[in-house]
């Protein structure tokens, strides 16, 4: 089954945070990327991140996409 995950994005000046929470766990990551970059590509990148830290953590669950 696939994880929930939740996600929160907060413009920081010339930059944007992208935080994702993995619902189950509560462990959570955050990126930084330019205010121009798409919401899409700051989730995908922070999902990628948080499946990397699930997995140092000993779960192989991917996270819902």
């Amino acid at each position: 089954m696939p994880r929930e995950t939740l996600f929160e994005f907060h413009q920081i000046g010339a930059f944007t945070k992208a935080t994702a929470i993995d619902a189950e766990t509560g462990l959570e990551v955050s990126i930084v990327g330019p205010t121009n970059t798409s919401e899409l590509v700051l989730r995908n990148n922070a999902l990628r991140k948080l499946a990397a830290a699930l997995k140092r953590h000993g779960i192989d669950d991917a996270p819902n996409r």
